[in-house]
């Protein structure tokens, strides 16, 4: 029997991962604040939901660290409040967690079964979160990812959007990038993707969603400069010479017990081609 899709109801779609959601009971923060258990309680009683895919979050790093209230208000708060409901209703709820619940020391990547020791508010209110809904629930998801990238020119605020606008920009002779840290890239595509095939088939537990492979953000930059065939310069930095607010773990990248995500390049020349291309090439035009 096919599962329907229709009665997923889906939190921060307004968001980066939102804008590839195609189905399901769609709210953003002004539909739903996710610290609000009545709203919250509210909404699930409306649709009963037979799944809850749990998007909305503060995903900035610094911001949760210059504010650590806000970050476990909304990430460890909100999921929690989510747990609740799910509960309640008899809901399966898949929780977007990060590769930020671990300390980065591991010498490869890290496996579902490895232990969480974060090392910033961030990763510390992601983890209250997961630590809420493994303590709440039995039918639920958890599905760790790293270094999302996505949106298009619209919704993408982070890494690979920063160094499109820096090729783009003619002020920028040389690109710096950080050359000690390692992650995994995710896909916001391919985590909708992938996260469907898992709530359609029932499945529970922890999941690694990053897409295959781990990489420093330097071979990310590097990756994109080929791509659109840039003869700016870049240079490999240490992670400190950003000077950002919160302390960023040496090693973010994911293993998985599951084969379910295409490798990091792939993921990231599709992406590039599909929503980055053509406005590249418009505005290099401009610049």
């Amino acid at each position: 029997m096919e599962y329907d899709f229709s009665k997923v109801l889906i939190t921060g779609a307004g968001g980066m991962v939102g804008s590839y959601v195609d189905f399901g009971i769609k709210t953003d923060h002004r539909l739903l604040d996710v610290t609000d258990l009545k709203e919250v309680m509210d909404i699930c009683a409306k649709y009963r939901p037979g799944a809850i895919l749990h998007l909305a979050a503060e995903t900035d790093v610094d911001r949760c660290e210059r504010d650590p209230d806000y970050a476990y208000k909304v990430n460890s708060l909100g999921t929690y409040n989510l747990a609740l409901a799910a509960k309640k209703y008899g809901a399966k709820l898949a929780y977007i967690s990060t590769a930020g619940v671990f300390d980065g020391q591991k010498g490869g990547a890290y496996a579902e079964e490895d232990e969480p020791n974060p090392q910033n508010y961030y990763g510390h209110s992601k983890f209250l979160g997961e630590l809420a809904v493994k303590s709440i629930l039995k039918d639920y998801l958890i599905l760790r990812v790293c270094w999302m990238m996505g949106g298009g020119p619209e919704k993408d605020q982070k890494f690979v959007a920063k160094i499109i606008r820096q090729l783009l920009n003619p002020e920028v002779k040389k690109i710096m990038a950080v050359k000690d840290q390692i992650g995994s890239p995710t896909f916001a595509k391919d985590l909708v993707r992938t996260a469907k095939i898992l709530i359609s088939e029932n499945k529970r537990g922890i999941f690694h969603l990053g897409n295959k492979g781990v990489v420093s953000r330097y071979d990310v930059a590097k990756f994109i400069m080929d791509f659109f065939s840039s003869k700016k310069s870049i240079e490999p930095v240490k992670s400190s010479f950003f000077g950002l607010d919160a302390k960023r773990t040496k090693n973010e990248g994911l293993a998985s017990c599951a084969d379910l995500m295409r490798p990091w390049d792939d993921a990231l020349k599709d992406y590039l081609n599909s929503e980055w291309e053509k406005y590249f090439y418009e505005h290099s035009k401009v610049a």
